[in-house]
């Protein structure tokens, strides 16, 4: 397999995970435009003039401005082919995230330095924590007044468990804010606001070791300050360790702002030496090395009507070993057949070119006729790989739906089960009442407003939904049990996911541990598998 090792040495696949607003769209934004992958970087804000952000294409995310699917935006710098999965911020999408991170080797999290660690990052970082997957930080929007440096540094160890690492020190904040200090380099670098959505600016670079060139670049009051930091941050901070970055246990940390451009190529350059070539995968009884196996592949993300005028599904996968190439047949292990992939394409947000080859690190999408689900495994027609499931996670919402006009049956049923395939929404029925009842879960409540739009938009169908009050859902581990003759409590509901298999809704926590104390042997769990 020595041929592939230069091209899949040469891809970089990460997930870039944020709170909402902390500016992760800018960012995604400015490294295409370090890439050329796009000339001029739309201005995210301003919804009525402005050209919307690449990856923000859906109609539903034009209206709200908020990123509700994943985009996989691919692009090349310095040698280096880069795919970057945008994951959306927004709470009410992180089903979504979660399985995006499943498909990349690392994350850049975002975090406005105003705010500092907030409850959606701490939820994705958990995720990233699962796999022990490594986290580069990049601390944005310091054009505007910030929160203590050492204190936000502190925060991100206090809330997320993991050591810090500066890799440059900020001067200063708002209207203050001078530059950034690099360590490596011992030297400054001053802000200038550039022009928003280019790439050329002004910067000066002052070294610390000339005290009379630094005051001319930062003022004596800031120069000052910066030398008792540089004192105290040398004493304070953990030492760089490439070890313990790669395990995830160390993440190096950058400041700048997204929006004037300042900061972002220094951290680019940084974390492309820094981060790790595509990773080996678990399967369910080995590890497939990237570069030494033929290829192979795994659904991660099913993404329906992505263009209007053909109703068509793509499953999105992740190459996790060798070459792929567009005239090769490969073997769908879930579905027991050998298939050519059709329409193998990379998407930049909505714009798509049709592959010839791809590598292990690279994202492909393909033309979904309806046999994929997520998680599936693709290989080579001899071999057998079945690569991990990915968790499902427990919806915290439910609610009954309804069509309003019953002639649309069909439509309906279609609709509700081809969203749900995406993994949007997770469905569930009454136990034993088939598709009469049809229930909705979904991680956060927006996704039903999604729900609701698209019937209408795609499916020409109304519905309306009746909220449940459950908010605690768990899987019944046991294959052997009947789920009627489970001693339940009063707030206790028996339903089946679409698979057939059997769960159970609680609207209260304590409800959950009751049941398994009044049945012996009952394992219940929170989450499911695909």
């Amino acid at each position: 397999m020595g041929q592939y090792d230069k091209e899949i040495n040469r891809r970089r696949t990460f997930a870039i995970i944020s709170h909402p607003d902390a500016g992760k769209t800018t960012l995604t934004e400015k490294f295409l435009l370090y890439g050329g992958a796009i000339n001029l970087a739309g201005s995210v804000k301003g919804k009525a003039t402005a050209r919307h952000a690449v990856s923000d294409w859906m109609e539903i995310e034009k209206e709200r401005g908020i990123s509700v699917t994943s985009s996989v935006l691919q692009f090349e710098y310095d040698g280096f082919c880069i795919n970057i999965l945008d994951t959306p911020g927004h709470q009410d999408f992180s089903e979504d995230t979660y399985r995006t991170l499943m498909a990349a080797d690392s994350a850049v999290m975002v975090i406005d330095a105003s705010k500092g660690v907030e409850a959606q990052t701490r939820k994705l970082f958990k995720v990233c924590g699962m796999r022990g997957i490594p986290i580069f930080t990049f601390i944005n929007k310091m054009d505007r007044d910030a929160n203590d440096t050492f204190e936000l540094l502190d925060e991100i160890e206090k809330e997320l468990g993991i050591a810090t690492c500066p890799i440059n020190w900020p001067i200063g904040s708002g209207k203050g804010f001078k530059g950034v200090y690099d360590r490596d380099r011992h030297c400054v670098i001053t802000y200038s606001d550039t022009e928003k959505g280019t790439k050329e600016g002004e910067t000066l670079e002052a070294s610390v070791e000339k005290p009379d060139e630094l005051k001319a670049a930062i003022g004596e009051d800031a120069a000052s300050v910066l030398m008792d930091e540089i004192e105290l941050l040398d004493g304070a901070s953990a030492e760089f360790d490439l070890e313990k970055v790669q395990s995830g246990k160390l993440t190096p940390v950058f400041f700048g702002s997204a929006l004037t451009n300042f900061g972002v190529e220094f951290f680019l350059q940084h974390f492309l030496k820094l981060t790790t070539t595509p990773l080996p995968r678990k399967t369910d009884n080995t590890v497939i090395s990237p570069t030494e196996n033929d290829f192979s592949a795994f659904v991660f993300k099913i993404q329906a009507n992505m263009n209007k005028a053909h109703r068509d599904r793509v499953a999105f996968m992740r190459i996790c070993s060798g070459k792929y190439d567009a005239s090769m047949e490969v073997k769908h292990v879930q579905g027991n057949r050998v298939m050519r992939l059709s329409q193998p394409q990379q998407i930049m947000a909505d714009e798509r070119k049709i592959l010839t080859e791809a590598y292990a690190g690279d994202i492909i999408g393909v033309f979904d006729p309806g046999v994929f689900s997520i998680g599936d495994t693709l290989c080579m027609p001899k071999e057998n790989i079945l690569y991990e499931g990915i968790p499902t996670f427990a919806p915290e919402h439910f609610a009954r739906v309804r069509q309003i006009d019953t002639m649309k049956r069909k439509q309906f049923v279609k609709g509700v089960q081809q969203i749900a395939q995406e993994g949007a929404i997770q469905i569930f029925q009454e136990f034993n009442s088939g598709m009469e009842e049809i229930i909705v879960g979904v991680v956060g409540v927006l996704q039903f407003d999604v729900l609701k739009y698209r019937l209408e938009n795609e499916y020409n169908v109304e519905i309306r939904l009746e909220p449940l009050p459950y908010e605690h859902i768990r899987w019944i581990e046991n294959k052997d049990i009947d789920v009627m003759k489970i001693t339940g409590t009063s707030d206790m509901k028996r339903i089946v996911d679409m698979k057939g298999n059997p769960l159970l809704l609680f609207v209260n926590s304590w409800s959950v541990g009751m049941v398994l104390d009044r049945n012996e042997g009952l394992v219940l769990s929170e989450f499911g598998r695909e």
